[in-house]
């Protein structure tokens, strides 16, 4: 039987620092990703998987010419080559970001046995020096016959204790009702 005691309840609560924007965020992001995990939703890690091996291949582009047999002069051209493939790898990695991620959190898969074929997109924002948190519902293939409209939710970040421990029950509430305004079935016009 797991520990109910007020010390192991301090260990599974999530802490941020209230001075530090980033902290808060992250906080509010991870509870997010819990959340809907719980709901069913299984992660999708492909995006992700794409980044790492894009950065491996930046990576090694630049240990070869670091590394490589002859000195300066007699492999300018080498180098240049590897400035070249660099740059290019780098940019694509960049637009891949740009274009795809945005402010996303997760990309998940549809829940199993779901008559959805579409997964969510979940992206949020904390703009500098505001305290409203926005949470973005989509689907991860908006073209989609069976995409719904992406839903928001805008609130205060004012959801953390004076400690900076995160009032889940009162999050999760929010996140949920988001999740089923999102899956909602949309009233079809006659």
């Amino acid at each position: 039987m797991p520990e109910t005691t007020p010390e192991a309840a301090s260990k599974n609560a999530k802490k941020a620092n209230l001075l530090d924007q980033h902290s808060i965020k992250h906080i509010l992001d991870e509870s997010v990703s819990e959340i809907v995990k719980s709901r069913g939703y299984a992660e999708d890690v492909r995006m992700s998987n794409v980044r790492l091996l894009m950065g491996a291949v930046i990576i090694v582009i630049a240990l070869f010419a670091q590394f490589y047999k002859k000195k300066f002069p007699e492999n300018r051209d080498f180098l240049i080559a590897c400035i070249g493939l660099y740059i290019v790898f780098n940019g694509i990695l960049q637009l891949l970001i740009y274009t795809k991620e945005k402010n996303a959190i997760m990309f998940t898969y549809a829940p199993v046995g779901s008559f959805n074929s579409t997964g969510l997109v979940v992206s949020s924002k904390l703009p500098r020096f505001s305290d409203l948190y926005t949470l973005t519902i989509a689907s991860a293939d908006p073209k989609s016959v069976a995409a719904n409209k992406p839903v928001e939710l805008t609130k205060s970040v004012t959801q953390f204790t004076k400690d900076g421990i995160l009032v889940e029950g009162l999050f999760s509430k929010d996140v949920d009702a988001l999740i089923n305004e999102y899956n909602k079935e949309p009233k079809k016009s006659k």
